[in-house]
């Protein structure tokens, strides 16, 4: 039996928290950005997301200093920014620059200006800060991350081991797509051989079997993967690639022109300039280092910034329950069902045999924590628009597959019906044992709430198990008539067909 999910952090970090804001604004090789985040405990919302293309970086391999045009324009971002957080406590907005300003000859005086012109402090990371701020990130998206985090940005790349949700020593290398001739078109020969003499020397300390994989310029070439395969479910966190197909993508893109590359759907055309270069680099990556997975993370140094300014105990949840339990704070009847369904429902479950490893219990407790997400929906349209919100939530903490299946279970959560909305994405992700897991897991729920009332506190009265070749519920003596009416008998019949098991009430 796989044990109980443990989503309760210490004192310091109430599970039902009531949130603060923050605001992060990244001075990088090529964008100069703003994201505004709504912090609910371990789960981090996007709220606004506004960026310049300054190209900062773009003049540095000639001339050793920031594109004068892009100063302008940087600086014209920042002023903005300024205006959209009037009013915020300096505590609240994290300000960073990294590899142009920190290289460039008049990177100071670009802070100094920038200072002067927006009234508070731009912290210039250093190559190692950039380095652990990106791998931060990928473990606040992905607590359980192994191997190496690689972040590409206009002027640099950095390298750091993860393991055991800690982040190891990390390096900065000059391999960006400005460093190494962007916008140009590229040379493959040449660069190929600039970028092997960089890698060459820390191969050996980085080879490991899994990149994952931050930055936009990755994160556009997994959007083409997904284009060149058919993959139906377009969220690029946690996609991922093996060997083979990460080679086939980055060999196909790093050959395109521009003029090529601006004839494929899906692609941000503000990248068609660099997207070569970081694909010839990730190339390049997998041959030296010996990768064999590809990993996208759609989290990087700006979750990193934030993720160090939480409290260990906000740390030290698991972010897809913190995740779900906020998806509904501020929708459902009860905030204490989630746990209360987990705590009734893992007895039972825990004797079915694991489809996701040891994974089951963390989705089974999300699954409960989401148990009310459909409360305030029609009823006629519940499952269908939970199974969306499910499928495609900003949720961290998830691959594909658990996220396939979590709105399959929602889906059931509201409904008998066997075939969900776009059953060619569930196909593509799911086993049919882990289809039928899923339609078990929601019909659990859905008589959980039912038998309850969507009252947690009722469910300890009742009790429900396997039992052999039975499903037995069972409630406490006072309680029976309350408890095991008609629609209960409904809901516990339905669940009993699932598992294919013979039901057995009192």
């Amino acid at each position: 039996m796989w044990p109980r999910a443990v989503s309760r952090a210490p004192e310091s970090a109430p599970v039902h928290d009531a949130g603060r804001r923050a605001a992060v604004i990244d001075v990088g090789s090529n964008s100069v950005r703003l994201v505004v985040y709504r912090l609910e405990g371990r789960a981090i919302w996007t709220v606004f997301n506004e960026k310049a293309l300054a190209g900062l970086g773009r003049d540095l391999p000639e001339t050793g200093r920031l594109s004068p045009q892009g100063v302008e324009t940087a600086l014209t971002a920042l002023r903005r920014y300024r205006a959209v957080l009037q009013g915020w406590d300096e505590g609240e907005i994290f300000a960073a620059a990294t590899a142009a300003v920190r290289e460039a000859t008049d990177g100071p005086a670009f802070l100094h200006r920038a200072k002067s012109e927006i009234g508070f402090d731009v912290r210039l990371l250093s190559g190692e800060d950039e380095a652990r701020y990106g791998a931060l990130g990928v473990l606040a998206g992905s607590p359980s991350a192994e191997g190496v985090v690689g972040d590409v940005g206009g002027s640099s790349l950095e390298l750091v081991r993860v393991s055991g949700g800690r982040a190891g020593d990390g390096i900065t290398l000059p391999l960006g797509p400005f460093s190494l001739g962007a916008p140009r078109a590229i040379d493959l020969d040449r660069t190929r051989k600039a970028i092997e003499a960089r890698i060459k020397p820390v191969a050996g300390r980085f080879a490991s079997p899994v990149l994952h994989a931050v930055g936009g310029a990755w994160r556009n070439l997994a959007l083409l993967h997904m284009e060149m395969s058919g993959y139906p479910l377009h969220v690029t966190h946690l996609y991922e690639m093996t060997r083979s197909e990460a080679l086939d993508v980055t060999r196909f893109a790093a050959r395109q022109s521009k003029n090529s590359l601006e004839r494929i759907e899906g692609l941000s055309k503000k990248r068609f300039d660099t997207l070569p270069y970081a694909a010839l680099l990730l190339e390049t990556l997998i041959e030296r280092l010996d990768l064999q997975r590809v990993v996208t993370s759609a989290y990087g140094v700006r979750e990193g910034l934030l993720f160090e300014s939480m409290t260990p105990g906000e740390r030290g949840l698991d972010p897809l329950i913190a995740g779900c339990e906020a998806l509904t704070s501020v929708r459902g009847l009860a905030p204490d069902l989630g746990e209360a369904l987990e705590g009734w429902l893992t007895p039972a479950f825990g004797k079915l045999a694991p489809v996701f490893a040891t994974r089951d219990g963390i989705l089974l407790a999300a699954a409960c924590r989401l148990s009310d997400l459909g409360a305030r929906l029609h009823p006629d349209h519940r499952a269908d628009v939970v199974f969306e919100q499910v499928l495609r939530a900003p949720v961290a903490g998830m691959n594909h597959p658990e996220r396939a299946f979590l709105a399959c279970a929602l889906f059931s959560r509201h409904t008998t019906a066997a075939t969900t909305p776009e059953p060619n994405v569930v196909a593509r992700l799911l086993s049919s044992e882990r289809r039928q897991r899923a339609r078990a897991l929601g019909a659990a729920i859905r008589l959980g709430c039912d038998l309850s009332g969507r009252n947690g506190r009722l469910l300890q009265a009742s009790t429900i198990r396997i039992d052999g070749d039975r499903l037995v519920l069972a409630a406490d003596p006072d309680h029976a008539d309350m408890l095991l009416g008609e629609q209960t008998a409904k809901r516990a019949a339905t669940l009993a067909g699932v598992l294919r098991l013979k039901l057995h009430l009192g």
